[in-house]
């Protein structure tokens, strides 16, 4: 003999139940992501360290200096002279640097065109 009281318990644990089994079952999938994600950075960290340690070797100026002397005649390889060389002022200016407009609505044609009111009566709008 069950009562209406105990069948809705008995229902809210069910319920109660079926939640928590979720939550934890979503909470175990994301900590599994986590540790993929932990093993694809570990992975990426030693890739970095392994190429700028295969960058550091490249670039010794004793492998350098000896790949100039062997290929430096079809290389043609020469000091760059200093008139090559761009000084500061020469360079362009930055972004940053541009004088701003004074009167930016005179310049702006878009602007413009959208702020202009239309004088042309159409059938389907009432004036």
């Amino acid at each position: 003999m069950l009562r209406t009281l105990d069948i809705v318990l008995i229902v809210v644990m069910t319920a109660a139940a079926t939640v928590t089994y979720t939550i934890k079952h979503r909470a175990e999938n994301k900590l599994e992501e986590v540790r993929k994600l932990d093993v694809a950075i570990k992975l990426e960290e030693d890739t970095i360290d392994l190429l700028r340690a295969d960058w550091a070797l490249l670039t010794q100026p004793n492998r350098l200096e000896r790949l100039v002397g062997t290929f430096g005649a079809d290389l043609q390889l020469a000091p760059t002279p200093s008139t090559q060389l761009a000084q500061p002022q020469e360079l362009p200016m930055l972004k940053a640097d541009l004088p701003v407009p004074e009167d930016k609505s005179a310049k702006d044609g878009i602007a413009s065109i959208i702020n202009k009111t239309d004088n042309m009566a159409t059938g389907s709008v009432a004036r």
